[in-house]
C-alpha cells in the first residue's frame, strides 16, 4: 500500500510539471481518487482498456465521451504488429523491451488504434482547449521576402569635377553641399599659368598658319602649321575648355586670364573640397566637386543566407518608405557583394530604384519586398502547425476517432504563414494548428507514467532516479525529487 501511495505522488508531480494547464484537470481527478482505486485502475490497464478512454483516461479513470470502442480480435486480444519507442517513432522491435532512452516499448496494434504512436483525446478536451485543425494541401508555395535597405547614391551617376593642371580658384558660383546644378551651369573660374600659355600657343599657331597661306608657302609647310594649330586646340580640349570657349578665343584673339569651369552633369552637389573654394590652390588630379544624379538611387539591401535561393540579379522588387505611406517605387537588383557578412550572416544586394520626382533621398531607410514563385506541387500546412525543437520538427496528425499522432516531418520553405513539408506528411491529412503542445506533452508523459506504474507493479515502490524504498525516513523527500526529475525529463523532450 505504501508503495502504491508513493507511485501516486510521483504521478501527481510528473503530470503537473509536464502537461501544465492541460494536466490541471487530471490532477484534480487523481486527488479525488482513493489509492486503492488507483491499484484497480492499474490492473485494468494491464488487461482491457475501458471503452472510450484514452491512455491517460485509463490511468486516471477519466471517461472520454463520444469515442467508439477500439476493435478487438475474436479472442478479446488485439493483434500486436510490433513494438516502438514512445519518444522515437523510428525505433521499433518485434518484442517488448526498452528503448535506447530506457523507456518501455509500446505496442503497435493491427487495428491502427491509439497504440500506433497515437493519443486518444476526449471530445471535451478538444472543446475546452479550442483545438483547431487544418488539412494539408498540395500546391505552389509563393515566396514573399521582406527586408530593409538604406538608400545611397547611384555610383554610376556620380560625376567628379577634377583639374588636370595647377591653378587657383578666383570666383566660385557653388559653395555648399546640397545645392543643385544643371549641366552647363558655371561652377567656378580658375587662373592657371599653363592654360594661359596654351591659349597663347593656340593663337600663335593660328596666326602662323594665316601668314603661310597669305604668303603662298608650300603645301607641306601649310600642313605642318595646321598640325601645330590642331595640337594646341586638342590641349585646350584635354584641359576641359569647351568648343565654344575655344571658338570664342579664336574669334577674339585675346588670351583670357581666367577660364570658366562648367557643370558636366545635372544633380546635387554631394561633396566639395575645403570649407571655402575661393582662393583655393588646386593641383593636377584634385577632386573639386562631386555631382550626383538622384533620378535613380541605389538601395543597399541585406538578404539572409536562406533567402538567397529565391533572389537573383535582374529581379524586380518593390520599395516602400515610411516617409511616404501608401506609395511604392519599382526597383531592380543590379548585383550582389561577393561575400556574406560574417557578423550578420547576410549578403548585400544593390537595388536600383527609380526616383523621377526626387522624393527619395540618400540615407533613407526603406522596406524592400521580393515576390516570386517558390516551390511548385508541394505539400503545405500552416506554420503554426509545426513544432520545432533542437533536432526534431513535429506535427500532430489527427487520425480520426479522437486519436492524434505526433509525427516527425522535414520542413522546407516557409512564406506568409505557410510551410512546405518536404517529407513525413501527405496531402489530405489533417494536422492540429492550436493547442498541439498539450497533445505532444501527453505523448511524452505517457512513457513516464508507464515506467512509474511498471516499477510499482513489480512488488515494490518505483525506483526513479534513486528514490528510496518504502518505509525509509527519506521517502517523502526522494519522492518529490523523483517527480521533479521525471518532470524535467519530460520537459527536455517536449518542444
Amino acid at each position: 500500500m505504501n508503495g502504491t501511495k508513493n507511485v501516486h505522488k510521483l504521478l501527481l508531480v510528473a503530470i503537473g510539471a509536464t502537461i501544465g494547464a492541460g494536466g490541471t484537470m487530471l490532477l484534480a481527478r487523481c486527488a479525488a481518487d482513493d489509492p486503492s482505486e488507483m491499484t484497480g485502475k492499474r490492473g485494468a490497464r494491464e488487461g482491457t482498456t475501458t471503452p472510450g478512454e484514452s491512455e491517460i483516461g485509463a490511468h486516471e479513470g477519466m471517461a472520454m465521451p463520444g469515442e467508439a470502442d477500439p476493435p478487438a480480435e475474436a479472442g478479446g486480444e488485439r493483434e500486436v504488429l510490433y513494438w516502438r519507442a514512445p519518444m522515437d517513432p523510428n525505433y521499433t522491435s518485434d518484442r517488448p523491451g526498452k528503448s535506447p532512452m530506457g523507456m518501455d516499448l509500446v505496442p503497435v496494434y493491427a487495428d491502427g488504434a491509439d497504440g500506433d504512436g497515437g493519443i486518444r483525446v476526449s471530445r471535451g478536451f478538444l472543446q475546452n482547449f479550442a483545438v483547431r485543425t487544418a488539412v494539408a494541401r498540395r500546391g505552389t508555395l509563393p515566396v514573399s521576402i521582406r527586408t530593409v535597405g538604406i538608400l545611397a547614391h547611384n555610383e554610376e551617376r556620380v560625376v567628379s569635377v577634377q583639374t588636370k593642371y595647377e591653378g587657383w580658384i578666383e570666383r566660385a558660383s557653388v559653395n555648399n553641399v546640397g545645392e543643385t546644378v544643371a549641366r552647363g551651369d558655371v561652377l567656378f573660374e580658375i587662373y592657371s599659368p599653363q592654360l594661359v600659355t596654351t591659349q597663347r600657343d593656340f593663337l600663335g599657331a593660328m596666326e602662323y598658319l594665316e601668314r603661310l597661306r597669305e604668303g603662298g608657302a608650300y603645301t607641306e609647310a601649310i600642313e605642318r602649321a595646321r598640325s601645330l594649330l590642331e595640337a594646341a586646340r586638342d590641349r585646350l580640349l584635354y584641359w576641359d575648355m569647351t568648343e565654344e570657349q575655344i571658338d570664342a578665343l579664336a574669334e577674339s584673339g585675346d588670351v583670357t586670364r581666367t577660364v570658366t569651369v562648367f557643370a558636366p552633369a545635372t544633380g546635387f552637389i554631394v561633396d566639395k573640397i575645403g570649407d571655402s573654394m575661393e582662393g583655393l590652390k588646386l593641383g593636377p588630379g584634385m577632386t573639386v566637386l562631386k555631382i550626383a544624379d538622384h533620378s535613380t538611387l541605389w538601395a543597399e539591401t541585406e538578404f539572409y543566407e536562406d533567402d538567397l535561393r529565391h533572389v537573383r540579379e535582374g529581379q524586380t522588387v518593390a520599395i516602400e518608405a515610411d516617409a511616404f505611406p501608401g506609395r511604392e517605387w519599382s526597383g531592380r537588383i543590379l548585383f550582389f557583394r561577393p561575400a556574406v557578412n560574417p557578423r550578420t550572416r547576410t549578403l548585400t544586394a544593390f537595388v536600383e530604384v527609380s526616383n523621377p520626382h526626387l522624393l527619395l533621398r540618400p540615407k533613407m531607410y526603406v522596406n524592400v519586398a521580393v515576390r516570386t514563385s517558390g516551390a511548385a506541387d508541394v505539400v503545405m500546412v500552416p506554420a503554426e502547425a509545426v513544432l520545432h525543437s533542437g533536432t526534431r520538427t513535429v506535427v500532430i496528425v489527427a487520425r480520426g476517432r479522437g486519436i492524434f499522432e505526433p509525427r516527425d516531418v522535414v520542413p522546407g520553405t516557409e512564406s506568409e504563414g505557410i510551410v512546405e513539408i518536404a517529407s513525413g506528411l501527405d496531402a489530405g491529412e489533417t494536422v492540429v494548428v492550436s493547442s498541439q503542445f498539450l497533445i505532444d506533452s501527453d505523448a511524452n508523459l505517457r512513457a513516464a507514467i508507464s515506467q512509474l506504474l511498471g516499477g510499482a507493479e513489480g512488488g515494490g515502490p518505483a525506483h526513479v532516479h534513486g528514490s528510496t524504498p518504502a518505509g525509509d525516513p527519506a521517502t517523502a523527500g526522494d519522492s518529490a525529487t523523483a517527480g521533479d526529475s521525471a518532470a524535467a525529463g519530460a520537459r527536455r523532450h517536449h518542444h
